[in-house]
């Protein structure tokens, strides 16, 4: 084996290039399941992000259904997810540009269902037996609050929309009963988001289209209830925290039954509609996914006997677990394996990839291995994250050379960070820069308590745990404490420009449509988190001093070290504006700033040459920022006051 090569951390030359990262590789979403048919959406960063209904049929065939330029994304909630729904050969989904519902039946070009209107609908069930589908709308038709209601549309007639419950602020999780004659649903209200408090309710489908008997189950204001799903038999099964986990329970004789009491997670937040991490093989057997310390299994659990035995699978991530008789398919990842859609056959427990996210490899030689770490924090609590030392087989450092860190910030930020294979991060790691992805206190996956340090501490607890994230690996000598970097999208864009304002541990940032104006995102987002700040922050207008107190634009007077931005022009969520007037400030302040704007993006980038353009951009900020040479040329970036 050749000696590998010295050179600086910084500057090794990586075959995991931007087009490595964007090219070739798609986003596998949504698993549905259809008799023998196997159905699933992938995302496609080469045609602009758009989404496209996959079908695979039992003989191994792969075909796309939606034709382009029809693009299956729904605005709901603007996050979407739940695009669409298939029964029987029949596939009714939402697309993106006009937002109408469109049928089609396998084989046959999609027809508009739903007349064009300022209407969105998500998180459909279709009921063959009525010819109706049910699924969630969100109403932009009249001024002010969009209005969300559950309603059937009409399969075979013009499209035709019948409210079926209303008054609440929200809806989810439509799920039809085997027989036909009950509904299930979720519903919630401001200013609780969904891992706050639901209700999870019962009702009597009539053969008017109308629901009468409706009946309260479980959930409240201080409840998260999520994944309602109904056994072969006709019980109601779904996921609570009422015990600070997300378990799972049925209702049976009119009593709630705790199925595996356990500190693991058996949901997740519900951020998009169709979220699934269980499913029936019969009336006493389920498979679910849980995550505990950090990572997914796979499990069956004996309904009758309340028995879990792990399904030993090297997968880490697992999602969309979907069950039709000996078979279950599902989205899984690992440290090694890119995500990709897996079946398992259960006589056998031998799994089988059905499509993976990018089919060509990178030698393992230059792919970091990620390592779960825990760390001190504030109040003598315990924070997690995962680290990616830098790995490239053909190099290596000086002996007296300690390599850069990037802190990793998520978004959501009541979401989580897996150490399953990402690309994003190994272009990181294989050029010789360590990467922490931190799942600072707020985020899902460690129980409600770990979920709500957060309440009244978003900018605080967040920061906190990202500097001493750092901290505790420039201690162990594991990274350069000169050369500390701290990144993040959408909410992760606000803990790191709060990082970067607010304490003095960071050498460099970069905010991808990060907040920088509290106030400004309270009086102008959309409706889903429209009055998520009144549990993160405080209510408002009642605590705007907290708003003020916690805004980095507010601040920037203590700035100190270099910022890179990039934003989305089309952004709905955390609009342009954030972003140009934090770009303002810290160049007239005469510190060194670039600012990348992208049209056609909304929040979060979908095109491929505009994620090439941010990861690139960033590799370059970063080089001048610590002062390395590229090994490789990269298009220059106009850095503000360098």
């Amino acid at each position: 084996m050749a000696r590998p090569n010295v050179a600086p951390y910084g500057s090794w030359k990586s075959p995991i290039t931007a087009d490595v990262v964007v090219g070739g590789e798609v986003g596998l979403e949504q698993v549905r399941l259809d008799g023998d048919d196997v159905y699933w959406i992938e995302r496609r960063s080469q045609e602009g992000g758009r989404k496209v209904i996959i079908r695979r049929s039992p003989d191994g065939r792969v075909t796309d259904v939606t034709p382009p330029p029809l693009n299956a994304r729904t605005r709901v909630h603007e996050y979407g997810g739940g695009d669409y729904a298939v029964s029987d050969g029949t596939i009714v989904f939402a697309n993106f540009t006009d937002q109408r519902l469109y049928a089609q039946r396998v084989g046959s070009p999609p027809r508009p269902l739903t007349p064009a209107a300022s209407l969105r609908y998500a998180d459909g069930v279709i009921d063959r037996r009525r010819n109706l589908l049910f699924c969630v709308c969100e109403d932009h038709t009249g001024h002010g609050e969009a209005i969300n209601t559950l309603v059937s549309i009409d399969l075979h007639g013009g499209g035709a929309r019948n409210v079926l419950v209303s008054g609440n602020d929200f809806y989810s999780s439509p799920r039809l009963s085997p027989d036909g004659s009950q509904l299930a649903w979720l519903t919630w209200n401001h200013p609780n988001m969904p891992w706050d408090g639901t209700e999870l309710w019962v009702g009597k489908l009539n053969e008017d289209k109308s629901i009468s008997d409706r009946v309260r189950i479980v959930g409240g204001i201080s409840e998260s209830v999520v994944q309602p799903d109904w056994s072969p038999e006709g019980t109601l099964y779904f996921v609570s925290d009422r015990t600070g986990w997300w378990n799972l329970y049925r209702w049976q004789d009119k009593q709630v039954e705790p199925l595996c009491a356990m500190q693991a997670e058996f949901g997740q937040p519900q951020w998009v509609f169709g979220a699934s991490l269980y499913g029936f093989v019969s009336k006493n057997r389920i498979i679910c996914s849980y995550s505990k310390n950090g990572r997914d299994h796979l499990a069956t659990l004996d309904t009758a006997t309340r028995a879990l035995n792990m399904i030993e699978l090297h997968f880490t991530a697992i999602s969309q677990v979907r069950v039709a008789g000996d078979c279950v398919v599902f989205i899984g990842a690992s440290a090694t394996e890119t995500t990709s859609i897996v079946s398992l056959d259960l006589a056998t427990d031998k799994p089988e990839v059905l499509r993976r996210a990018r089919e060509s490899a990178v030698d393992a030689g230059y792919l970091a291995a990620p390592r779960a770490i825990e760390f001190p924090t504030e109040q003598s609590l315990t924070a997690y994250g995962i680290f990616y030392p830098p790995r490239n087989r053909d190099y290596a450092a000086a002996m007296n050379e300690k390599p850069p860190l990037i802190v990793m910030s998520h978004g959501g930020p009541t979401s989580s960070s897996s150490a399953s294979l990402k690309y994003s991060i190994q272009y990181w790691t294989s050029r010789g820069i360590a990467v922490l992805d931190v799942n600072y206190g707020g985020s899902s996956g460690y129980g409600r308590a770990y979920r709500e340090r957060l309440n009244g501490q978003w900018g605080i607890v967040d920061v906190d745990d990202c500097v001493n994230g750092a901290r505790y690996l420039v201690e162990a000598g594991a990274v350069d404490g000169n050369r500390l970097a701290i990144r993040g999208e959408s909410a992760g864009g606000y803990t790191t420009l709060c990082a970067l304002t607010f304490r003095d541990a960071f050498k460099a940032g970069a905010s991808h449509y990060g907040i920088s104006d509290l106030e400004a995102l309270a009086k102008d987002t959309h409706k889903f988190e429209s009055r998520y700040l009144d549990g993160l922050i405080g209510p408002y207008p009642e605590r705007r001093d907290l708003y003020v107190e916690r805004s980095p634009i507010h601040f920037t007077d203590r700035l100190a070290c270099p910022m890179i931005l990039f934003q989305g022009v089309e952004d709905k969520v955390v609009p342009p504006k954030q972003a140009e007037e934090m770009f303002e400030a810290v160049r007239a302040k005469g510190l060194p700033v670039a600012y990348l704007t992208f049209e056609g993006e909304q929040h979060g980038f979908r095109k491929a040459e505009n994620i090439k353009r941010v990861l690139e951009a960033e590799l370059y900020f970063y080089s001048k920022v610590f002062n390395f040479e590229l090994a490789d040329p990269i298009e220059p970036v106009k850095i503000e006051n360098l």
